[in-house]
């Protein structure tokens, strides 16, 4: 079995689900989630995107209702021993089957919860999930229950992080060997997404970004692919990824002559990046975290180019995003505790210029403070060029 924690590591985690459940006054809950079906059984799979439902009973009791191309890998990946298949059918009704497996334990004029701030869980589904248990029971809205207790890992959780942040290493250093000009984007993806697949790693939570030219100002991969110009920007941000356990990088490297332009960006962004740093210690806010970084650039005269966010939790994530709230913003009331893992980006998008400027990395939160999880510099170009922070 295709299993990477202890069960006993996975009855703990159920266990404060159940006591999660039970101070809310909750007999049950759907999780739509597959990050929560994965942390609570190993279950590993893309079939969220058609309907499926894991059911945990205030009990411990678990149900799995899903497709039939998932029975063997629900049974392959994970510890859950019932598993039910709706069949694909005309006019079926995976809601009413849901509704039923929810009749099976007991779960009529009942309070549920229900996680509903999921891409597991579409709009239509969700209009489906409620005529189905409408008069059934009362569904209330309990996305945040599990994905609370998922912001602090185990040891267990920490040694794939680990691993995750060295194959990150490996993709960059892949990245900094072959960015010159006249270089192929296609080639350096290639190459630094098989550095994290000779690594043991996997596809990550969404696309690489690794853009050039004025498309370095981008914050999301796009289509099409160029060559490096002998004057250039190479935008990167990535992440290593193992057991779906995420560490991200972010770097924005200079091809030939570096401006003082460029220069002076990549400063602000290291000191920021300290600032940051400074900041996340066990206690701290969130929103304390925006605002340093927040602070340092708006004095070197950078706030028309930086963004409203400068980062967010990471763990085991699917598709379409390896983010993983909550994030850093200013205000957010969320505190830093120890157990987290937090990756911090530093973004500089100088419309005016054409000039771009990144830097980031993935933080494990100790008692201490945090544990920066790269080994890598912060180099302004290929081979070691200026280094910030």
């Amino acid at each position: 079995m295709a299993i990477h924690f202890t069960r006993d590591e996975f009855d703990q985690r159920r266990d404060a689900v159940v006591r999660a459940l039970k101070g809310r006054g909750l007999f049950g809950i759907l999780l739509f989630k597959q990050e929560s079906m994965y942390y609570l059984t190993g279950y590993d799979t893309f079939g969220f995107c058609f309907f499926q439902c894991l059911w945990l009973g205030s009990d411990g009791r678990m149900t799995l209702l899903t497709r039939a191309p998932d029975l063997r890998q629900a049974q392959h990946t994970s510890i859950i021993e019932d598993i039910r298949i709706w069949v694909d059918e005309a006019g079926a009704d995976p809601a009413g089957a849901l509704r039923d497996v929810v009749t099976g334990h007991g779960g009529a004029g009942t309070l549920i919860g229900v996680e509903r701030d999921t891409q597991g869980l579409t709009a239509a589904n969700w209009l489906k999930v409620e005529r189905a248990f409408d008069e059934f029971c009362t569904l209330e809205d309990a996305s945040d229950l599990v994905s609370a207790l998922r912001r602090v890992k185990s040891d267990d959780e920490l040694a794939h992080v680990r691993r995750a942040a060295e194959l990150a290493d490996d993709a960059l250093a892949e990245a900094e060997r072959l960015a010159a000009p006249g270089a192929f984007e296609g080639d350096i993806l290639a190459a630094m997404q098989g550095a994290v697949f000779r690594g043991g790693g996997e596809y990550p939570g969404n696309p690489f970004i690794l853009s050039s030219g004025p498309d370095a100002l981008l914050c999301r991969d796009k289509a099409g692919r160029r060559r490096l110009a002998e004057q250039d920007q190479l935008t990167l941000e990535f992440a290593g990824a193992y057991c779906r356990y995420h560490a991200a990088l972010m770097r924005t490297l200079v091809i030939g002559p570096v401006s003082d332009a460029h220069k002076a960006m990549h400063r602000a962004c290291g000191d920021a990046l300290e600032a940051c740093r400074d900041t996340l210690h066990p206690g701290r806010r969130f929103g304390e975290v925006f605002d340093a970084h927040a602070r340092v650039l708006d004095k070197a005269g950078y706030r028309k180019h930086r963004l409203n966010a400068c980062g967010y939790s990471l763990g085991a994530t699917f598709a379409p995003s390896w983010m993983d709230g909550p994030m850093f913003y200013t205000g957010n009331p969320q505190s830093v505790v120890p157990g987290m893992v937090l990756f911090v980006h530093i973004i500089l998008a100088n419309s005016d210029d054409g000039l771009a400027m990144t830097l980031g990395e993935t933080y494990a939160i100790t008692e201490d403070g945090p544990e920066c999880l790269s080994r890598a510099p912060h180099n302004l170009a290929p081979g070691g060029g200026e280094a910030a922070g």
